[in-house]
């Protein structure tokens, strides 16, 4: 059976994104960004909505391979050959290695984490929030930055109410702390 995480960076006062949809967060420098490459390679399939889907789609383009710097070309290819489902019902079509679906996500991955080994990874907010409601998610990763956006799109959706065990924290580059959290029950 797999393990769901949902993990994403943040800002101290709890963004993912600025108030005007920007992501506002320092760009991941190498020693980060070669955390999140490794992170990466251990997920067996990665679950996405449309915003978050369109946002690392910058990823699948053919100028990764060449462009960049050698940690961005690393990620590129880690991203490319992780499996994605994209829950969405306003495309109609996803790029490589990504499925689409537009039914009932809570149906789809409890499913999905039964017949997986390993780990799936939750990116988004509203996707978040809908399996955390669900309680399909085991555990949250909270890449705190040291800085502070004043509003915006929150980690944890308004209204979402969830009890909370410490898992550990971890001190990484460019001041970031990764705070993990699983559910208390």
């Amino acid at each position: 059976m797999a393990k769901i995480v949902y993990s994403m960076l943040t800002s101290l006062d709890g963004y993912i994104a600025g108030p005007g949809g920007d992501i506002g967060l320092p760009v991941p420098e190498t020693e980060l960004h070669q955390h999140f490459n490794n992170m990466m390679r251990k997920i067996s399939i990665e679950l996405v909505g449309r915003r978050m889907y369109e946002v690392m789609r910058f990823w699948d383009s053919p100028d990764r391979e060449t462009g960049g710097t050698e940690v961005e070309r690393d990620f590129a290819r880690a991203w490319r050959e992780t499996p994605k489902i994209v829950f969405s019902t306003t495309l109609r079509q996803v790029g490589h290695n990504a499925r689409l679906l537009n039914g009932d996500a809570e149906t789809t991955v409890r499913s999905l984490k039964s017949e997986t080994d390993g780990l799936i990874s939750v990116g988004g907010a509203d996707l978040a929030a809908c399996l955390a409601r669900a309680g399909l998610i085991d555990e949250y990763r909270l890449y705190m930055h040291p800085v502070v956006l004043g509003g915006g799109k929150p980690y944890f959706q308004s209204g979402l109410s969830l009890e909370l065990r410490p898992l550990g924290t971890e001190s990484l580059a460019q001041g970031v702390t990764l705070l993990r959290y699983a559910p208390a029950n």
